[in-house]
């Protein structure tokens, strides 16, 4: 943990290749993510999850909701990344998305959606045969390819950066 309350984990790993060691380890807190992250905002009033986790930052509703619009879209890329050749993928404006009027919906959806789209992307990523986890995507906004392995560590990287952001304010808010 650091005390800058944007990067509460520190900053996203910037890996390429991941052991079997490793990949196991991501894929299990691939799972267990989404209940921690359900746990995260148990019991918290509409209030609170209307407060932004940091001065100038996202509200804690909006991260619930944007948890699982990020890990849809990779849970998108991983299967164009395994049925074309490093496909270039179209990047999204988060911000954008993160002002969309059903970010200001019940959370419990998007926290339901993540249970559910995890349980396919964990179960996707489990079968891979060792040589597929090398199988790459293009993401033109950051002028970088992406194997599998990058992307499970960046993902479960995001979701244990948002489930800190929101643990964070709520240490800091004595919730």
């Amino acid at each position: 943990m650091t005390s800058d309350f944007r990067f509460p984990i520190g900053p996203q790993p910037q890996l390429s290749t991941l052991t079997p060691g490793q990949r196991q380890e991501g894929l299990e807190a691939l799972a267990r993510l989404p209940e921690q992250f359900r746990a995260a905002f148990e019991g918290l009033s509409a209030e609170q999850l209307d407060t932004p986790y940091r001065e100038g930052g996202w509200s804690l509703r909006q991260v619930a909701h944007h948890v699982p619009d990020s890990h849809l879209n990779a849970y998108v890329r991983t299967r164009l990344a395994l049925s074309e050749d490093a496909p270039t993928i179209r990047p999204y404006d988060q911000d954008a998305w993160a002002a969309l009027p059903d970010m200001g919906g019940d959370v419990a959806v998007s926290l339901d959606l993540l249970q559910a789209l995890h349980g396919r992307w964990v179960r996707l990523l489990s079968a891979l045969p060792q040589g597929d986890w090398a199988r790459t995507f293009v993401h033109p906004e950051y002028g970088r390819v992406y194997t599998l392995d990058a992307m499970l560590a960046s993902y479960v990287w995001h979701g244990q950066h948002h489930t800190a952001q929101v643990t964070g304010l709520r240490t800091r808010q004595s919730w």
